[in-house]
């Protein structure tokens, strides 16, 4: 690969890490500890993430159970997962906190692979802007020591860096939107 893409590959390898990362939280009516990663718990005054403040584990395949290190975290650990947005009310019995997630509706899935989709057009559209300021960077080497055999090579090659990614995206998308329909 030309050192000159380098920066545009990583950069696409980033929008998909995002993405895959982003579809690793949509709940597909099975519960994954993933939707937990992005609520944060104060704990004595510093935002840490509910895995460093206790125990998660997946009991049944719709219940996760949140066990703190610390019991006076209880109800701080509640009142995070009540400000987020994965919309289920936790359970406390004064040990542990339990989270139960609904079988999802025939409606709900395919509102959620749509959602999906959405999220891999964003991420395409990401790709395409990447590919579009590595094309301008190429044409600014216009009448440098680059010839113009360099130049078409490297468009190519920038191309084919975005047929990959965006081959990944759609692989990603279409796995996700599976296990969503899948009851």
């Amino acid at each position: 690969m030309n050192e000159r893409l380098k920066p545009f590959d990583e950069k696409m390898q980033k929008s998909v890490k995002f993405l895959t990362d982003e579809l690793a939280t949509v709940r597909a009516g099975r519960a994954n500890p993933c939707v937990l990663d992005k609520i944060r718990v104060d704990y004595y005054g510093t935002p840490s993430p509910v895995q460093q403040v206790g125990n998660i584990s997946v009991p049944e395949a719709r219940i996760i159970q949140i066990a703190p290190y610390d019991k006076s975290l209880l109800k701080e650990i509640e009142k995070a997962i009540l400000a987020s947005d994965i919309g289920i009310t936790p359970t406390n019995d004064g040990n542990i906190i339990r989270l139960v997630f609904p079988e999802l509706t025939e409606e709900r899935r395919k509102q959620l692979t749509k959602d999906v989709k959405k999220k891999g057009e964003d991420a395409k559209v990401a790709l395409r802007n990447i590919r579009r300021d590595g094309a301008d960077m190429v044409k600014k080497l216009k009448g440098t020591e680059v010839s113009e055999d360099e130049q078409k090579d490297m468009e190519n090659e920038l191309q084919k860096l975005t047929d990959k990614y965006v081959k990944e995206i759609d692989k990603a998308v279409e796995e996700k939107s599976k296990e969503i329909m899948t009851v």
